[in-house]
């Protein structure tokens, strides 16, 4: 009788094994919560495995030697309440009602009741892994209750106390099959945790090779983000939308869609709305036609909305647990590498706008300087005064011309020997101007060594009696270009290193603390200034391959 009990029990464990071998079914099992219509089905399998389970039962003096109780024991602590109190009462209810006024219909009735709710109370308090254990245990009771019960409810006692010495031990020791039913159903839930891993993986793979391109967001870029995810899924179509319209889309239908393609479908804009992803895995709208499975993750930056990530299949039920997974987890990365390069994008506008506004403080300082020269020569040395006027027109075309974009040096030294002769008209024999030159090619942001050389003569040689010399250097490092400017003045004040270092600006030395600013925004690090024994030392590496 035991060998037939586990008979019936290895059954239900060979169609459960073929049942999760299909994948809705493993998508459900692995899902975290299921649906009211899940519950609903996974319900009604039970109970028709209990039904099934009293009418393959072995016949033994009117009492039936079956595996009821398994069954609802093993859909109780599996899936809760929602399972095992219904295919308690509802297998309870059909064993009494095929067998009304047998010895032993009331007592199944009673204990196939207390089964389901025992079994929500482990599935609800105890540690899924116990619960195959306390599944035996529990099934071992209900069993051991029914045989009380079957003795106190024959009538006479003999008759109960003959069938329970029949059925006590099989009914009692087939228990076990608990056991083996949570732990299979088990097994492909914790399959999550390797999928999970498997997905990650690929998330990474396919973020590692879509990263290049969102250094620059745009179209172009994001068609080639969709055709990567696209070939790495083997989906049918790839789409990413911002929240009004399509940005890009890759595969089956392409031919449907431009860029900026307004979004028409419902889902996308409940998606949306919600910021909660959306799946189907039937047909979806009669405007897209062919396509039959649809996830829609939403795309976040800072825990808003900004867009989505749109993945198509032309078959029923691609959208597995698995892709799910692995889709949600890459939807996280794409936001944040979107946000990283909004971000960067930001920055670069920020940096390019500071660096003009640099400029424009630099300008009108000059300026207000060569006037001072040309006014002062216009009288006694009118030849003298034209030469400036030619050298401050030339300076003031040259800096109409300027841009973003960084200028060849030649040309940046040719606006300092224009302003070096505007100054020298100033000054007379108190300034001498040396050039130290090699012979190099490279690329510098504008308007960096004139303010140097003008911090060099202003706050240097005028502050010092008696005639001064300034350097202007470049020179070739090998791996760098060190632009340098030396004076033999007084030498600069040590507070004055320091407000610059710390971006703290002086009022009398903006220039410096511009050009230290706008270094530091492009090569990452600023002026390096030392204060000689007589004089001032203020240069700048440029990287080689910056330059």
């Amino acid at each position: 009788m035991l060998l037939q009990l586990f008979e019936r029990a290895a059954l239900l464990l060979i169609i459960l094994f073929f049942m999760i071998r299909i994948s809705s079914v493993r998508h459900v099992l692995q899902k975290d919560t299921q649906s009211p219509r899940e519950y609903a089905v996974i319900t009604l399998i039970f109970c028709l495995f209990a039904i099934f389970g009293t009418y393959s039962g072995i016949d033994v003096e009117g009492s039936l030697v079956n595996v009821r109780i398994i069954v609802i024991m093993s859909g109780g602590i599996l899936f809760g309440p929602w399972v095992g109190i219904i295919v308690g009462f509802v297998s309870g209810i059909h064993r009494y009602l095929i067998d009304i006024g047998g010895v032993t219909s009331v007592p199944c009735l009673i204990t196939s009741i207390i089964a389901g709710f025992v079994a929500s109370y482990i599935h609800l308090r105890m540690a899924k892994s116990w619960r195959w254990l306390a599944g035996i245990i529990a099934g071992m009771f209900c069993e051991a209750l029914t045989m009380l019960l079957i003795i106190l409810y024959a009538n006479p006692p003999e008759l109960g106390m003959d069938i329970v010495s029949k059925i006590a031990v099989p009914m009692i020791v087939g228990q076990l099959n608990v056991g083996l039913i949570i732990l299979l159903i088990q097994s492909v839930e914790s399959e999550k945790e390797n999928i999970a891993a498997r997905q990650a993986k690929l998330a990474l793979d396919i973020a590692n090779k879509t990263l290049p391109y969102f250094r620059s967001v745009n179209p172009e870029s994001l068609h080639t983000i969709c055709g990567i995810i696209r070939e790495d899924i083997q989906a049918d179509a790839v789409a990413i939308t911002d929240l009004r319209n399509v940005l890009a889309y890759v595969g089956f239908g392409e031919d449907r869609y431009s860029i900026h393609h307004e979004i028409i479908t419902d889902l996308t804009k409940e998606v949306i709305r919600t910021g909660e992803f959306k799946m189907s895995n039937h047909a979806i709208h009669e405007t897209m036609p062919g396509i039959q499975s649809l996830l829609i993750i939403p795309l976040k930056e800072r825990d808003e909305v900004t867009g989505t990530l749109k993945i198509y299949y032309r078959k029923a039920s691609k959208i597995t647990y698995s892709l799910q997974t692995m889709a949600v987890g890459l939807s996280q990365i794409i936001s944040t590498l979107m946000e990283v390069s909004r971000v960067g994008e930001m920055k670069e506008m920020a940096n390019k706008a500071e660096l003009k506004a640099l400029q424009t403080t630099i300008q009108p300082h000059f300026l207000f300087n060569a006037l001072n020269a040309i006014g002062s020569s216009i009288r006694t040395k009118p030849d003298r005064a034209r030469e400036l006027i030619v050298n401050l027109s030339g300076y003031m075309r040259y800096n109409l011309e300027l841009t973003d974009e960084q200028i060849d040096i030649h040309k940046e030294l040719e606006q300092v020997r224009n302003y070096v002769e505007i100054e020298k008209a100033r000054f007379g024999n108190r300034l001498t101007v040396e050039y130290d030159v090699d012979e190099v090619v490279v690329q510098i942001p504008s308007l960096v060594i004139q303010p140097l050389v003008e911090n060099a003569i202003i706050h240097g040689i005028l502050k010092e009696k008696g005639p001064g010399t300034v350097t202007i250097s470049v020179k070739d490092r090998g791996n760098a270009i060190r632009i340098g400017v030396m004076d033999t003045g007084i030498g600069i004040d040590e507070a004055v290193i320091e407000n610059v270092l710390n971006e703290r600006i002086a009022a009398h030395h903006i220039g410096l603390f511009n050009v230290h600013k706008r270094v530091q925004l492009l090569y990452g690090h600023g002026l390096t200034i030392r204060r000689l024994e007589k004089g001032t030392d203020i240069f700048f590496d440029i990287p080689k391959e910056t330059s």
